[in-house]
């Protein structure tokens, strides 16, 4: 690929798909291989769902491992604490959408989303929004449901 793609991420995001990258080809990928072993084992494979199955399987884990494997090699990471001062990927920062409604956000690549555990995109409306600014300050947030503003109460 000519066109040189930037995956921004956190150490911990980074970290994360080095060890899926890991286990998928150190446990896995051996474990498909056994199956598919024993799979040719039993003789006719035309008719033969467990080869069938294992090798559905073989194909989603090696898609996975290619996956992940660019991602890592396109990988920026971004440290978070040298931008202590304004938000940033990595950052924690906690805004206020009026006096008495405050939501804490991880600021993070678009690879670690989690909204389970308020991680959101810095390509997110909220992250787009809150990036390069300081604790104090009062963005727009452009959604599609139109514009509205927060203050950054809180960086860490």
């Amino acid at each position: 690929m000519n066109n040189k793609t930037t995956i921004i991420m956190t150490s911990e995001g980074y970290l994360a798909l080095e060890e899926e990258l890991n286990n998928l080809k150190n446990v896995e990928r051996p474990r498909i291989i056994e199956d598919l072993k024993e799979a040719r084992a039993q003789g006719d494979l035309s008719e033969n769902a467990d080869y069938d199955s294992a090798r559905n399987e073989q194909a989603q884990v090696e898609a996975k491992i290619k996956e992940l494997e660019y991602k890592l090699a396109h990988a920026e990471i971004s440290d978070s604490n040298k931008k202590v001062d304004k938000v940033s990927v990595g950052s924690k920062v906690t805004i206020a959408y009026d006096e008495d409604d405050e939501e804490t956000y991880y600021i993070v690549g678009s690879t670690e989303v989690d909204a389970f555990n308020n991680k959101i995109s810095n390509e997110s409306p909220i992250g787009k929004a809150v990036l390069g600014h300081k604790k104090g300050e009062v963005v727009s947030v452009e959604s599609p449901n139109g514009s509205y503003e927060v203050k950054i109460t809180n960086i860490e």
